[in-house]
């Protein structure tokens, strides 16, 4: 994590962070590592192209590749979606694009909500950029580990609806854990990757695999 365990307190508790990152995480990229071993074509290449590629990825290892780098690539995502020193909202080109697309920040954010606790079971809430509608902003959800590149839409922004990303700390109260958590949000990371998601950049990671996730 580019940040402590005990950074994102009281929002997100130390115990949660660390079992978060260093057993769930951990299990999945350990996971991977095991699907590709017996497949040397597939050495070098990132968890995102697999997820990108799947006709690519040899029958007998593609159900446990989509899952482990899945979750690989969704959870190095959000460790850095989120900062202990997070501005309060979002600004500039982002904030206007919310504005024109959700008809303000507010409203926005109780989308978020409501699409977060309408996931039955373990998921995760995305705000998107489109490649359909003029790039138009999105929210989404995916059940699992799926990620919304397959579907063509560019990540923003994300939250992990699973219960082991708040029970310690929230229970069972999703709703609670969804409104604490924008106290958190890195809206500079979401800027940066809005300013990233224009129509060229779309055509080179469609085209190529080359995503700008940054994810190993």
């Amino acid at each position: 994590m580019p940040y402590g365990a005990a950074a994102l307190e009281p929002h997100i508790d130390a115990r949660t962070m660390s079992l978060h990152h260093g057993a769930h995480h951990a299990e999945y990229v350990a996971q991977l590592n095991a699907a590709v071993e017996l497949f040397p074509e597939l050495e070098g290449r990132s968890a995102a192209w697999l997820l990108l590629n799947p006709g690519k990825v040899p029958e007998e290892a593609r159900a446990a590749v989509r899952v482990s780098a899945g979750g690989h690539v969704n959870h190095s995502l959000f460790w850095r979606a989120m900062s202990p020193n997070a501005p309060s909202e979002p600004t500039g080109r982002l904030a206007e694009a919310i504005g024109r697309d959700f008809g303000g920040y507010e409203a926005f954010k109780s989308r978020f909500e409501e699409e977060g606790l309408g996931i039955v079971g373990s998921g995760w809430i995305w705000l998107v950029r489109s490649q359909q509608n003029g790039g138009r902003l999105r929210v989404v959800t995916t059940a699992g580990h799926d990620n919304p590149l397959v579907q063509g839409h560019f990540p923003l922004l994300l939250n992990d609806a699973w219960e082991h990303a708040y029970y310690l700390g929230h229970e069972n109260r999703r709703g609670e854990y969804l409104k604490d958590w924008w106290a958190v949000v890195d809206w500079n990371e979401v800027a940066r990757r809005f300013l990233a998601s224009d129509h060229t950049a779309r055509n080179r990671w469609a085209a190529e695999g080359e995503i700008l996730l940054e994810v190993a």
